[in-house]
């Protein structure tokens, strides 16, 4: 038997619909979509197709969208492309502390290029204060990057109150929106955002495929250079297969969007249900504004890595990564004050369009036993040395 998978936030299986959608791309339509031929057009106006796919998902034109590698490089071209070309207006930044590293080492690396980056810190359940947004902000603001949803304890940020802060000082706002995309609606004109990341492995496309949102009007500096692909913003002969596959993706979450965000609020509720019945345990990540299909737990006193080790027919991600000599907590935990010895023993678990009520039942029962038997095994070594 494989192990149950409640690790949807790291990556999701393709749907069969979507590589039923890729096939005819891998098989038979190979033209490069640059070309004025037949098969040229065959692919060209798959893209296309893709192009209105995604914006419809996101509320935007097509033409605001150009398809990247991935989350990564969406975040890459939107803090360098816009910092680069904007910095005669300023070359100041704002972020969290709890970005994801494809936006803290960017903005890392435009400190080093003469931008100022402020980090701004969480509360207890990992949400931005407006308050803190509305005090870093400098007469030299360009930029303000928040991702919308955490991938780890899954909570979701004030982006549309952060945009109109920023809108009235005149500064431009990007939200990495990779984990929220397919789990929770994402409007970006609800959201009065100007740069929007997504990346396609998050809801069931494939692997090496994103998007960047770029709204009408926000100039960024080339990240690829070569020929005149993408209006002339991102080089590269298109990835038709992936966009494909991308687009009918984007289709499906538009399609189940109240159905998987009702279907996953269910099983997380059963899972919380049935892990709270442990002593010393401690539900991360705000209550109200959060991924439906997101639970962060943290057990007292236990090392994540070897709870993980233990759960033999269960799949999920630690939160700290234990070492011989040390604990190296995730920032976002570092960032909500966790305590050390809850960060120590934090798992992720989160579900997705094919996780079963059954499976979320087998799920409780192995970690609740596997926990159980860690306490037993702690109390009797303690016994033992007393």
């Amino acid at each position: 038997m494989k192990p149950i998978y409640l690790d949807y936030n790291a990556t999701t299986p393709i749907a069969p619909e979507v590589a039923d959608a890729m096939l005819p791309y891998l098989k038979g339509f190979f033209g490069n979509p640059s070309s004025s031929h037949f098969y040229g057009r065959q692919t060209k106006e798959a893209i296309s197709k893709a192009r209105k796919q995604v914006a419809l998902l996101l509320n935007c034109e097509a033409n605001e969208l150009i398809f990247t590698s991935g989350g990564s490089e969406s975040n890459n071209y939107a803090l360098k492309g816009y910092a680069f070309a904007n910095q005669e207006k300023g070359k100041h930044i704002i972020t969290s502390a709890i970005e994801h590293p494809a936006i803290i080492e960017v903005c890392k690396f435009l400190e080093t290029q003469g931008f100022e980056v402020s980090y701004l810190p969480v509360d207890g359940t990992g949400r931005v204060q407006l308050s803190d947004v509305k005090s870093a902000i400098r007469t030299d603001t360009i930029l303000i990057s928040i991702m919308y949803a955490n991938n780890e304890v899954g909570t979701l940020q004030p982006i549309s109150e952060i945009a109109k802060l920023a809108k009235f000082h005149n500064i431009a706002v990007h939200s990495d929106c990779a984990q929220a995309i397919g789990k929770v609606p994402v409007n970006v004109q609800e959201l009065g955002v100007d740069l929007v990341t997504l990346a396609g492995h998050k809801f069931y496309g494939p692997k090496g495929i994103g998007a960047l949102y770029i709204r009408e009007g926000i100039h960024l500096q080339k990240l690829i250079h070569g020929a005149d692909h993408e209006r002339n913003l991102r080089a590269g002969t298109e990835n038709v297969l992936e966009i494909v596959g991308l687009g009918r993706a984007a289709e499906l979450a538009m399609e189940e969007e109240e159905e998987r965000i009702k279907h996953e609020k269910d099983l997380i509720r059963v899972l919380r249900k049935n892990l709270s019945q442990l002593p010393e345990i401690q539900l991360n990540g705000h209550e109200a504004y959060c991924l439906p299909n997101t639970l962060s737990v943290s057990f007292k006193n236990i090392q994540a890595k070897d709870i993980i080790a233990r759960l033999k027919n269960v799949a999920a991600s630690a939160g700290a990564a234990c070492h011989t000599d040390s604990i190296i907590v995730s920032s976002t935990l570092k960032a909500m004050n966790i305590p050390l010895e809850y960060a120590m023993g934090t798992i992720r678990f989160s579900v997705g369009r094919y996780t079963t009520k059954a499976e979320i039942d087998l799920a409780s029962k192995e970690i609740v036993e596997v926990i159980k038997g860690m306490r037993r095994d702690a109390n009797q070594k303690k016994s033992t040395n007393a």
